[in-house]
């Protein structure tokens, strides 16, 4: 399995604080790539320097080995980079289908081709019964789905999710769950922060672990589950983690 991501001693500091210190790992092309750490760990602010809304202070990014460090987030979406962000902010006063249309022409400029983008992304996140409704209207579930596919209507190959399970009640996550997991057998690469563990290990191929900024582990599964800085950092307990 090549690389298709490869992050390279990411640091980034706000004044005093360090949000990311040296981070470093790869995400191979076709897989889930999982993200954990408590609030304040630099996970979302690791998403921001990949995505160009944040520059870094010091690494390198690259995809399928091309230079995007630093990159405006509209250039990194063209080479096929997609996120969702944990803080849900669809236009409200749009419809579904037109909330999903900007995220289409994002890569066109043809407005019958975004719209056929739209409807097939709303088709796979199961809104196509919601396009005409306005996006205030949807449940929380209904629009991390529709989140989900203003990010596909731009036909990314990898796709960044913050929090896609957060803030659902738990009839919502299986459902979610598994479109995440449908993507990844259409051949989509993923990265996820996530805090449901249970989630994170039914999805993750592996999971890197941050605590304070720092990486503290990266690997399969079931190894960075039952790391000691991970339980320390983050699981609570050894009771908790076995």
């Amino acid at each position: 399995m090549s690389m298709l991501l490869d992050v390279k001693g990411l640091t980034k500091r706000f004044g005093g604080l360090t949000a990311n210190a040296d981070i470093t790992f790869d995400v191979k092309r076709g897989e889930i790539l999982g993200i954990i750490g408590p609030n304040g760990a630099g996970k979302s602010t690791l998403f921001d320097l990949i995505t160009g809304f944040q520059p870094p202070d010091a690494g390198e990014v690259f995809l399928d080995g091309r230079r995007i460090t630093g990159l405006r987030p509209d250039l990194v979406s063209a080479l096929g980079v997609a996120r969702t962000f944990q803080k849900l902010k669809p236009f409200p006063d749009l419809t579904v289908i037109e909330n999903v249309i900007v995220g289409a022409l994002a890569r066109t400029a043809h407005m019958r081709a975004a719209r056929d983008a739209a409807l097939e992304s709303l088709a796979f996140v199961d809104l196509l019964e919601k396009r005409n409704h306005f996006a205030r209207e949807l449940s929380t579930g209904q629009r991390k789905r529709l989140e989900l596919a203003r990010g596909l209507a731009t036909q990314p190959r990898l796709i960044l999710m913050d929090e896609v399970t957060g803030g659902v009640d738990q009839r919502t996550i299986p459902g979610l769950v598994e479109l995440v997991l449908e993507l990844k057998r259409r051949g989509v690469t993923i990265v996820t922060i996530e805090h449901n563990m249970q989630v994170m290990m039914r999805i993750a191929d592996r999971i890197l672990a941050l605590h304070a900024g720092r990486r503290i582990a990266f690997g399969a599964p079931e190894e960075v589950r039952k790391d000691a800085a991970v339980v320390d950092a983050y699981l609570g307990s050894a009771a908790d983690a076995a």
